[in-house]
């Protein structure tokens, strides 16, 4: 099985989220754990490890850090990645996050459904950035993506 089963996020030295925030990364590891598709990819000619695989993100020195283990948590290895190439789209999330979060309170349904659409349209972009970011570290879908985008958000709005 090419899956996470387990995702942890280590927010440790991150200021307590919103509730907002927190509601974010609670639909965010649902839908992950429910359905993905994630592929570690092989390193040094080695096969790749049987999946599932548990997966560990924190942030680390300005750097996000995909921590791979095996379903009994046997470590299977790590990779970072910059924050630059998310920093822009990031902060384009929340803010419209923000715009549709007020939205919801005041605004009628075609004025929400209008952010919201932004909302998906900039999610898409970071969905589509991570997997640039991923290629030669680990294959994942866009669903998978998206997901895993959102946690990311959730880790760089504190970092």
């Amino acid at each position: 099985m090419s899956c996470i089963c387990r995702i942890e996020i280590d927010d440790a030295n991150l200021p307590p989220p919103t509730p907002e925030i927190e509601q974010e990364r609670k639909v965010a590891v649902f839908d992950l754990l429910e359905s993905n598709s994630f592929t570690p990819a092989a390193r040094d000619g080695a096969d790749v490890p049987k999946g599932p695989y548990q997966l560990h993100l924190s942030i680390r020195d300005r750097r996000l850090v995909f921590d791979i283990a095996d379903e009994s948590g046997a470590r299977i290895g790590a990779f970072h990645l910059s924050l630059s190439p998310f920093k822009q789209v990031v902060k384009d999330y929340w803010q419209i996050c923000e715009s549709y979060y007020d939205a919801v309170k005041k605004l009628p349904p075609h004025q929400i459904e209008a952010i919201d659409m932004a909302r998906r349209g900039i999610h898409d972009e970071g969905a589509r950035v991570l997997q640039e970011r991923l290629e030669g570290k680990a294959e994942v879908d866009t669903d998978t993506a998206r997901r895993l985008f959102t946690l990311i958000c959730v880790l760089h709005f504190g970092s």
